[in-house]
């Protein structure tokens, strides 16, 4: 599953790869460039659904039904992706936008098979040249759904169209670029949740 599948990139290769894959996004424009990309002719009996919908709510996939999740959220309101969508995170700030993102990990907790994974691509962001670790503060979202963090891993940004923007803005006001995102891996694992409580005592300790 991808609830945040935009340009529609998890579809094709779920499709190459001989994968169902549900692909689900608040946008019409994206879920119909999502269906001409994954017209394609390919020797696969995978099925490729979808679906107009918002990742806080995802109602319709019973608990427990998904294998793998790999998706791709807004980085708060950096790209707006939408004029006037309601439910696009992506105009949301840096607060509600968090506050988003839990409901996002509650509910990829809720239908993700245990001892499954689900993969989120997230990077940092900056404000009045300084930097918010959005990475982490997602990171721990996902955590405090209950997820238990497997794998973080490092992907170089190479070649983005804001580059040249952002590059000339670091060399006026004196600052680094964002030159990487996070691959954070979690693992649907509830044994690694519990923790051991010595029993209660009986009685008075005098």
């Amino acid at each position: 599953m991808d609830q945040f599948v935009g340009g529609g990139t998890t579809l094709i290769e779920a499709k190459l790869l001989n994968r169902n894959i549900i692909g689900i996004d608040v946008n019409p424009m994206a879920l119909q460039r999502c269906k001409e990309k994954c017209s394609f002719q390919h020797n696969s009996d995978s099925k490729v659904y979808i679906k107009s919908g918002d990742a806080r709510d995802l109602n319709y996939i019973p608990d427990m039904s998904i294998d793998f999740i790999c998706t791709h959220p807004p980085y708060a309101d950096i790209i707006k992706y939408s004029i006037d969508i309601e439910a696009d995170i992506s105009h949301l700030n840096e607060k509600d936008f968090l506050l988003a993102i839990t409901q996002v990990a509650k509910e990829s907790f809720r239908v993700l098979k245990k001892h499954k994974y689900c993969a989120v691509l997230m990077g940092d962001i900056r404000k009045k040249g300084h930097v918010v670790p959005l990475g982490f503060q997602v990171m721990q979202k996902f955590q405090s759904a209950g997820f238990v963090l497997k794998e973080i891993i490092i992907k170089e940004q190479h070649n983005c169209k804001s580059t040249a923007t952002w590059k000339s803005q670091s060399q006026a006001h004196n600052f680094l670029l964002l030159a990487h995102e996070y691959l954070f891996v979690f693992e649907k694992d509830d044994s690694m949740n519990e923790i051991d409580n010595p029993p209660a005592m009986l009685g008075r300790i005098e």
